[in-house]
């Protein structure tokens, strides 16, 4: 019933694509700005944008979902709401804030005592969290022009990271709906929300356009019950260890990305890297980035406890990137992205992430299955120590295809990954549509993509998970910024 729901709201969704009108972001042009001199060179720019997500999910097998078992879940949620905020006032000067929620459901994302139902009234959070986000800070930093275009610094909690071009992904102009989160490799670990305290440069030397920073990353807990839980460690006895991130450590971390670029040159005014430029640009970059963090991460034996050894972090990414204008008349472009990294966190380290994850594990005897060690709901295997592969491709359909004014581009995305701690690789892809009604200043996307599956097949707790199959989701997403 719930499937064939799904495919006509869908559609009904998508037909104000050939309703409304408005093209690219001229009718925007500057955006909202306070202007603070007479020719308007001092100003202070405001940004803000919604990102709403419908999903039919196919749960993974023993999922309970709000006290239920559920093999799949229909629901609508806040992907992001942000509103962000710069001035420079002077040239030598500039000054950053960033705030929002992220990923709130019908079931997740509020906080305790957020209201009477569909969340805890006490003070400790539960599964069932889901009124009345905390919003938070994303970015707060402050900047110093030392020389023009070619060096400036800046500290405080920041996004100027490193290891990949989506790494510092802008969240305004995604092509493949969203990132593939494994771009993010601490994320809400030793950072907040990808950031982190620290000091950064950032210029252009010629075509080279750099970023390096050197940063504190956030303190985790020293419990052993809390540091070495199961979403951080390996999920076979084999190695007989596990593994903990940023486990009583002070050490600084360092970052950093460069890129050369062959054709037209990006802004570096702030660090929000353009997934995709509809043919405004003629782009080819090939890039290069790490993170290092010295002794970041912790193995101790799982069963004594003890034993510890100390592992550096060391994350290094390849990545190209081509926005490439096909036909200017017609308004054809094409945008192709790829990266491959190399992952160290120390052996066997892999982590679950499930992205607006509405789905808990069902205790035995529920009916809802035999629940999988990579989660309930729709968790996989994101993270970890290997090799992954990365790559997204995009055509920007003909101007008037649909009507004068919505613009189309299908993609498709395609993952590969080979982690040390499972017996097999796995592939998975998505396929998907944006539809531009003000280019990315307002756009629908709808988007199909698959997860895989890992059991322990051979009933062993010795030997490594295999994959056994793969479930999909279905995500569309209206989003406006302005």
């Amino acid at each position: 019933m719930k499937k064939t729901l799904f495919i006509p709201l869908l559609l009904l969704a998508l037909l104000p694509a050939v309703q409304l009108h408005g093209q690219g972001n001229d009718m925007y042009g500057k955006g909202i700005r306070l202007n603070v001199n007479d020719d308007g060179t001092k100003y202070i720019r405001f940004i803000t944008w919604h990102q709403v997500w419908g999903r039919y999910v196919q749960n993974n097998p023993g999922t309970m979902v709000n006290g239920l078992p559920e093999q799949e879940t229909f629901d609508v949620g806040i992907r992001r709401s942000r509103f962000l905020w710069y001035t420079q006032i002077s040239q030598r000067a500039l000054i950053l804030m960033h705030i929002g929620i992220n990923n709130q459901t019908f079931a997740t994302g509020g906080v305790p005592g957020g209201g009477v139902t569909g969340n805890s009234a006490g003070a400790v959070p539960d599964a069932t969290s889901a009124k009345k986000p905390q919003v938070f800070i994303h970015d707060a930093w402050t900047e110093y022009m030392i020389f023009k275009d070619k060096l400036n610094v800046g500290a405080g909690l920041h996004y100027w990271g490193g290891i990949s071009r989506i790494t510092s992904a802008s969240t305004l102009n995604f092509m493949a709906l969203d990132a593939p989160i494994f771009n993010w490799p601490t994320i809400e670990l030793q950072d907040q929300f990808v950031r982190e305290f620290g000091y950064y440069a950032k210029g252009k030397i010629g075509r080279f356009d750099y970023r390096v920073s050197i940063n504190k990353p956030f303190a985790t807990p020293v419990s052993n019950t809390v540091t070495f839980h199961t979403q951080n460690n390996a999920p076979t006895g084999t190695t007989g260890v596990n593994t903990a991130q940023n486990y009583n450590n002070n050490s600084w971390g360092s970052k950093g990305y460069i890129a050369y670029e062959f054709f037209d040159k990006e802004s570096n005014l702030l660090p929000f890297f353009v997934g995709t430029h509809l043919g405004s640009k003629k782009v080819f970059n090939l890039g290069f980035g790490w993170q290092h963090h010295p002794d970041a991460m912790a193995t101790r034996d799982t069963v004594a406890r003890t034993g510890l050894k100390r592992h550096d972090m060391a994350l290094f990414g390849v990545d190209a990137f081509l926005d490439l204008p096909i036909n200017k008349e017609a308004g054809t472009a094409l945008t192709v992205y790829t990266v491959y990294y190399n992952y160290n966190f120390g052996p066997n380290y892999i982590r679950t992430i499930g992205l607006m994850n509405v789905g808990t594990n069902a205790p035995a005897g529920i009916g809802a299955g035999t629940p999988l060690r990579q989660g309930a709901g729709n968790n996989q295997w994101h993270i970890g120590t290997g090799s992954i592969v990365y790559g997204e491709i995009g055509y920007l359909l003909p101007k008037n295809l649909a009507t004068e004014k919505a613009r189309i581009q299908p993609f498709a995305s395609g993952i590969y990954k080979q982690f040390e701690a499972l017996a097999d690789p796995s592939f998975q892809y998505g396929v998907g549509t944006n539809v531009y009604l003000d280019g990315h200043h307002s756009k629908i996307t709808l988007k199909y993509q698959r997860r895989p599956l890992y059991r322990d097949l051979d009933n062993n707790a010795a030997t490594k998970l295999q994959l056994d199959g793969q479930l999909g989701e279905f995500i569309i997403q209206t989003m406006i910024y302005l």
